[in-house]
């Protein structure tokens, strides 16, 4: 399938810039089929424009509208077929198996957000009904629902390049929510991001929706995503990426006349604990699992197991020694893309030369250009603590394990830790609620006795964390949940019945949940 390379913009292909880039192919390093324009600034301003324009007729189409518009998205990106697994695999280095589950979760999660839209209660209706005859001030009638913020900017995730990108969570969340969506395509896979694109396009057009619902512009430059951010008619912006990356959009959001949200996830290390039961029972089998929850994906997850905590003694060193077996005999894979790649080693090299850390074993030689080499680091706990570096992300099939001298110790590590999307307690036990405690106020998603590299798209999934895991812990980028990044709340006092919306109609025409004077209701008012 045959990529134009060109910026669509609503209902318009087009292309006004002179600079091209290509999609490489990680594992030959070879070009791909397709030169792809960067955006200029006009066309920057011009598909803000379109998403300005369509805000409010977006607001107001009714959510089943919205929820057919993602049910047809969903079938629009399966029929695009093979053409768009091979697409992705080409330009990430990842194999067509590994796109097959990831577009069944992209279309899986367009056809969550649908669910959540017909059922409507969402939407957190809340109604306090007045009392006129009320003293010695008469009580008005207050009713409160979330409403869309406004134009959306997404930028697509290197590592997810369908889950996380154009029609990924944050796409899929905001559209729900009622807000058109200008999306900023990931540079290292540009085809499959367009190919995404003019799938959401078809989709639009079937169902009659204005065509500033939807754009999506490409480049490599930061320029492009900086002038989007900087559009004063963005009103929030969803980010997968880099610390460096997610804090330049956030400070820029903050720069303006009009501060607007910036929904950053930026890494993490996610540390996962091993008590001592745990590694008697058991460390050959969870040095296994470990070493499949780092090399999976080659690492590049955001929920990488990148720092193990285990109290000194024989079961520990055995579990060691077995995880640095399996490193040995792993075999090295294709990187998303070069940059990933030289990141990653400059990482590995940086945590090897700290004083006090050891670099205990790396995977199998290296077969491709891209190839990340899996790696083992040990320190003790104080080197840890004394050395801030060691709690920077290396993005890759990496980890560091931290022997600490005895439970406190591991306690007092847990406390310095930055904020996390994630951590893993294995083998605790109801004596070990003071460090549940502690983790719970450094992550996001606590797991017990299991790795945190899985991300369960469902209603009750929080994938957000403390700073600087993300800029916003109070949100989640994965689950229903996420569509509470793009609204805001509005009361109507004292509003006439018919120009309420029918969410807070006193004959509750949908059917929904209510909060009616402090009780749940989904009955009408009398």
């Amino acid at each position: 399938m045959e990529v134009h390379g060109k910026q669509r913009i609503g209902s318009e292909i087009i292309a006004l810039g002179a600079t091209r880039f290509v999609a490489r192919d990680p594992r030959s390093g070879e070009a791909l089929p397709g030169a792809f324009h960067e955006a200029t600034l006009h066309e920057v301003a011009r598909a803000m424009e379109l998403a300005g324009n369509a805000a409010l007729e977006f607001r107001h189409r009714a959510g089943e509208d919205r929820a057919q518009l993602l049910d047809a998205i969903a079938r629009e990106i399966e029929d695009i077929g093979e053409p768009l697994l091979e697409r992705a695999s080409a330009e990430t280095g990842l194999p067509i198996g590994r796109f097959e589950g990831e577009r069944g979760r992209t279309c899986a999660q367009l056809r969550m957000f649908a669910s959540l839209l017909r059922e409507g209660s969402w939407v957190d209706a809340r109604i306090d009904r007045g009392d006129p005859d009320r003293k010695p001030l008469p009580k008005p009638d207050t009713r409160r629902m979330y409403r869309s913020l406004g134009p959306v900017v997404v930028f697509g995730a290197s590592n997810f390049p369908l889950a996380f990108s154009v029609a990924g969570g944050d796409t899929a969340s905001a559209l729900a929510a009622g807000c058109p969506v200008v999306v900023k395509a990931h540079p290292k896979h540009p085809g499959t991001s367009e190919l995404v694109g003019e799938a959401i396009r078809r989709a639009i057009d079937e169902g009659g929706f204005g065509e500033g619902c939807f754009s999506l512009l490409q480049g490599e430059s930061i320029d492009v995503g900086l002038a989007l951010v900087l559009d004063p008619r963005a009103r929030a912006v969803g980010f997968t990426g880099s610390l460096r990356g997610g804090r330049a959009l956030f400070d820029a959001a903050a720069s303006r006349p009009e501060p607007i949200p910036v929904y950053a996830e930026m890494g993490s290390i996610n540390p996962c604990i091993f008590m001592p039961a745990a590694l008697e029972s058991d460390a050959d089998g969870l040095a296994r699992g470990l070493v499949q929850s780092i090399t999976m994906g080659v690492g590049q997850f955001c929920t990488n197991p990148g720092v193990i905590l285990a109290v000194a003694g024989t079961s520990t060193e055995r579990f060691i020694k077995a995880v640095a077996d399996a490193i040995s005999s792993s075999a090295t894979h294709p990187m998303l893309h070069a940059g990933i790649k030289s990141a990653y080693d400059e990482g590995v090299a940086r945590h090897a030369a700290t004083a006090g850390v050891d670099l205990v074993v790396q995977g199998a030689p290296l077969r491709g250009p891209c190839d990340g080499r899996p790696a083992l680091l040990r320190c003790s706990a104080a080197t840890f603590l004394a050395e801030p570096v060691l709690q920077e992300e290396v993005f890759g099939p990496c980890t560091i394990i931290v022997v600490c001298e005895d439970r406190a110790r591991i306690a007092q590590v847990i406390d310095e830790v930055e904020g996390q999307l994630t951590a893993s307690l294995f083998g605790a036990s109801a004596n070990d609620a003071d460090l549940v405690a502690r983790l719970e106020a450094k992550v996001g998603r606590l797991c017990f006795d299991a790795f945190p590299t899985g991300v369960e798209v469902c209603a009750s999934m929080q994938h957000g964390g403390p700073y600087p895991a993300t800029t916003d812990s109070r949100s989640t980028s994965v689950g229903t949940a996420a569509i509470e990044r793009f609204v805001r709340p509005v009361c109507y006092q004292d509003c006439p019945d018919e120009l309420r919306p029918p969410e807070l109609q006193d004959q509750n025409p949908l059917g929904i949940w209510r909060m009616v004077d402090g009780h749940r209701s989904r009955d009408g008012l009398l």
